[in-house]
């Protein structure tokens, strides 16, 4: 199954990885920033996210990610993931670390890491909103646990309408479990960043630092105005970090 996804520009190649609690309308206010910075610029929708379909049999992220690549022609590209999204984009990187260029994990999660007792709590708390059919109890819950203090009213609606949209479409589908392939962070070899914000939960601040311990060679920022979506809280701020990252000489 091809992954939903929008594809614009020209240049060096940037995939823009969305979180769960999202999907690939999180990277609107990035989009045409890094398209007018002479990037070729990807955002696809993971399965059961925004336009993709359920996954109807074993499945894996990462390799659903390469399978894109390969049909666009695409050998290499820097990738940023935000939480989830940073937790697939690790795994490739890990992977495939030859068609990896850069790589910026925004308060990513990990499958290297057990749940803390926070992230425990939360996916407890979710768990018997939607056991009991209460979708928007669970998706206030989700707005509420994810979305920093920087973020304006309109996002928080948006980031409303991508969860309840994924909730729907997921709840209504047969339940099929992942196939996804261990990996190892040694063999991530690409230059690196991972951003945290001070104003998420302890469990994402902990996976932060660790993966900055244990990729070779990254750096680690934390925010300190952030909460667990910086790219959606307060682009102003977020949109120079990437730039500067990703390298804004690339329309030069």
């Amino acid at each position: 199954m091809t992954l939903a996804h929008d594809i614009a520009g020209d240049g060096p190649c940037v995939v823009l990885l969305h979180s769960s609690v999202c999907d690939r309308r999180m990277w609107d206010p990035q989009w045409g920033l890094l398209v007018d910075a002479g990037f070729r610029v990807i955002r696809p929708d993971f399965r059961g996210y925004g336009e993709t379909p359920p996954p109807t049999s074993g499945y894996d992220e990462a390799r659903d990610i390469r399978d894109l690549l390969d049909l666009l022609g695409i050998e290499s590209t820097a990738l940023v993931g935000s939480s989830f999204g940073g937790r697939v984009a690790q795994e490739f990187a890990a992977r495939w670390p030859s068609r990896v260029t850069r790589l910026l994990l925004l308060c990513p999660a990990t499958r290297l890491l057990e749940p803390s007792d926070d992230l425990r709590s939360f996916g407890a708390a979710e768990d018997a909103l939607l056991e009991v059919g209460d979708i928007e109890g669970a998706v206030d819950l989700n707005v509420r646990t994810w979305v920093g203090p920087a973020a304006d009213e309109s996002t928080r609606e948006l980031v409303a309408r991508m969860q309840r949209h994924a909730f729907e479409v997921q709840l209504a589908a047969p339940d099929v479990a992942a196939d996804r392939e261990d990996f190892e962070l040694r063999h991530v070899n690409a230059p690196t960043l991972v951003i945290s914000g001070a104003h998420d939960l302890e469990g994402m601040r902990t996976a932060a630092a660790f993966l900055a311990e244990h990729i070779s060679g990254a750096a680690h920022q934390q925010l300190d105005w952030a909460g667990h979506l910086p790219s959606i809280e307060d682009p102003g701020r977020l949109n120079p970090v990437l730039l500067d990252f990703l390298g804004e000489s690339a329309s030069r």
